[in-house]
Protein backbone atom coordinates (compact mmCIF):
# COMPACT_ATOMS: atom_id res chain seq x y z
CA UNK A 1 0.00 0.00 0.00
CA UNK A 2 1.19 3.33 -0.90
CA UNK A 3 0.16 7.21 -0.27
CA UNK A 4 1.23 10.42 -1.06
CA UNK A 5 1.77 13.27 1.75
CA UNK A 6 1.72 16.81 0.60
CA UNK A 7 0.21 20.06 2.43
CA UNK A 8 -3.56 21.29 2.32
CA UNK A 9 -3.55 23.81 -0.72
CA UNK A 10 -4.88 27.34 -0.35
CA UNK A 11 -8.54 27.53 -1.56
CA UNK A 12 -9.17 29.45 -4.77
CA UNK A 13 -12.39 30.42 -3.75
CA UNK A 14 -11.66 32.29 -0.58
CA UNK A 15 -8.89 34.94 0.47
CA UNK A 16 -8.38 32.97 3.76
CA UNK A 17 -5.48 31.32 4.32
CA UNK A 18 -7.09 28.55 7.13
CA UNK A 19 -6.05 25.24 7.39
CA UNK A 20 -3.43 25.53 5.19
CA UNK A 21 -0.45 24.18 7.98
CA UNK A 22 -2.41 21.01 7.36
CA UNK A 23 -0.73 17.94 6.07
CA UNK A 24 -3.04 15.30 4.06
CA UNK A 25 -2.15 11.81 3.69
CA UNK A 26 -4.24 10.44 0.81
CA UNK A 27 -3.93 6.51 -0.66
CA UNK A 28 -2.65 5.95 -4.67
CA UNK A 29 -5.78 4.31 -6.14
CA UNK A 30 -4.43 0.38 -6.26
CA UNK A 31 -6.68 0.11 -9.49
CA UNK A 32 -7.36 2.35 -12.36
CA UNK A 33 -10.77 3.63 -12.49
CA UNK A 34 -13.95 1.88 -14.79
CA UNK A 35 -17.11 3.09 -16.52
CA UNK A 36 -20.48 1.35 -15.07
CA UNK A 37 -21.86 -0.39 -17.98
CA UNK A 38 -25.56 0.42 -16.49
CA UNK A 39 -25.23 4.26 -16.03
CA UNK A 40 -21.46 4.67 -17.32
CA UNK A 41 -20.25 6.70 -14.18
CA UNK A 42 -16.65 6.15 -13.71
CA UNK A 43 -15.69 4.07 -10.42
CA UNK A 44 -13.25 1.26 -8.73
CA UNK A 45 -13.84 -1.37 -6.42
CA UNK A 46 -11.22 0.34 -3.91
CA UNK A 47 -12.31 1.93 -1.14
CA UNK A 48 -8.82 3.48 0.35
CA UNK A 49 -9.27 6.40 -2.43
CA UNK A 50 -11.61 7.41 -0.81
CA UNK A 51 -9.72 8.34 2.27
CA UNK A 52 -8.09 11.35 3.54
CA UNK A 53 -6.65 11.55 6.65
CA UNK A 54 -5.39 14.60 8.28
CA UNK A 55 -2.26 15.57 10.55
CA UNK A 56 -1.10 19.23 11.90
CA UNK A 57 2.45 18.35 10.91
CA UNK A 58 4.18 16.70 7.96
CA UNK A 59 6.32 14.60 11.24
CA UNK A 60 3.29 13.54 12.36
CA UNK A 61 1.90 12.46 9.10
CA UNK A 62 5.27 10.22 8.61
CA UNK A 63 5.24 8.73 11.60
CA UNK A 64 1.61 7.24 11.00
CA UNK A 65 2.49 5.83 7.49
CA UNK A 66 5.83 4.30 9.00
CA UNK A 67 3.66 2.58 11.96
CA UNK A 68 0.93 1.46 9.57
CA UNK A 69 3.19 0.54 7.45
CA UNK A 70 2.54 2.78 4.41
CA UNK A 71 4.74 3.40 1.85
CA UNK A 72 4.53 7.06 1.73
CA UNK A 73 6.00 9.31 -1.00
CA UNK A 74 6.65 13.55 0.19
CA UNK A 75 5.14 16.08 -2.21
CA UNK A 76 6.52 19.07 -1.70
CA UNK A 77 4.89 22.39 -1.52
CA UNK A 78 5.67 24.59 -4.32
CA UNK A 79 7.25 28.03 -3.57
CA UNK A 80 4.74 30.99 -3.68
CA UNK A 81 5.89 33.48 -6.17
CA UNK A 82 4.12 36.78 -7.16
CA UNK A 83 4.20 38.69 -9.90
CA UNK A 84 3.75 42.34 -8.67
CA UNK A 85 2.20 44.94 -11.58
CA UNK A 86 1.20 48.08 -11.43
CA UNK A 87 -2.41 48.83 -13.17
CA UNK A 88 -0.36 51.61 -15.01
CA UNK A 89 1.46 48.31 -16.82
CA UNK A 90 -1.43 47.09 -18.69
CA UNK A 91 -1.10 50.34 -20.71
CA UNK A 92 2.46 50.37 -22.21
Amino acid sequence: MSARISQRPKNAMQSGHGRNDEWVLEHVPAEPRKADPLMGWAGSGDTQAQVQLIFPSLDAARAYAEKKGIVATYMPTPPKTLKLQAYADNFR
